[in-house]
């Protein structure tokens, strides 16, 4: 949703508050016209509250808004179903999460952060902390979004860790075999192959 989206969004909200708090008010000592025009209103609400945003286009209360006329931040980037998790961490710089929203946090990073140990067992040991934090959270009955993070295969992720370490590991020895093939093609003669030229061009 662009910045103008959530600006109207929130507008036709707080437009309809009102009609609907001033529909629902007493109004015991109201003339019968006060009274016809309030239940007519309250009858086209919906159609109200698109004239109102109309007239505030019209006057230009949109205009001008942050990001108008750029494309939208992300949206050619492949499906994240957690998207909107990290555009709140985002907006909202929030640093302590809800358990639940902390750990699929956590679990859409878990392959980088398995990376970075050097060991299996400092993997299944990593594994088997987040499992227990996981059935932990899901024992506690704290309120807010509900824990759906699923339980991670301790052999399943350290095969997975061994897939990763041996492919970047060739990647690396191939790419360090490119660049000395390409010094090895960029680099001088040795000195007895330059004398030998320089003695034939005599």
């Amino acid at each position: 949703m662009s910045a103008g989206d959530r600006m109207r969004h929130e507008y036709r909200m707080r437009l309809e508050a009102e009609a609907a708090a001033a529909s629902s008010s007493e109004g015991g000592d109201e003339a019968p016209d006060d009274a016809a025009q309030r239940a007519l209103r309250a009858e086209h609400q919906a159609q109200w509250v698109d004239m109102q945003i109309q007239q505030a286009i019209a006057r230009g209360e949109f205009d001008d808004l942050p990001g108008a006329g750029k494309p939208i931040k992300g949206i050619d980037r492949p499906h994240d179903p957690d998207w909107w998790v990290k555009q709140l961490i985002e907006r909202e710089r929030i640093s302590v999460l809800h358990p639940a929203l902390a750990l699929r946090k956590e679990d859409a990073e878990l392959e980088t952060t398995l990376d970075r140990i050097t060991t299996p067992t400092g993997v299944r040991e990593a594994i088997e902390d987040f499992n227990a934090r996981v059935i932990e959270a899901r024992r506690q009955l704290q309120g807010g979004p509900p824990v759906i993070t699923a339980l991670r295969d301790a052999d399943e992720e350290v095969a997975a860790w061994h897939r990763r370490r041996t492919e970047r590991v060739a990647t690396q020895k191939a790419r360090l075999a490119e660049i000395r093939a390409a010094e090895a093609a960029n680099a001088p003669p040795p000195w007895w192959r330059r004398m030998g030229r320089s003695r034939r061009s005599r």
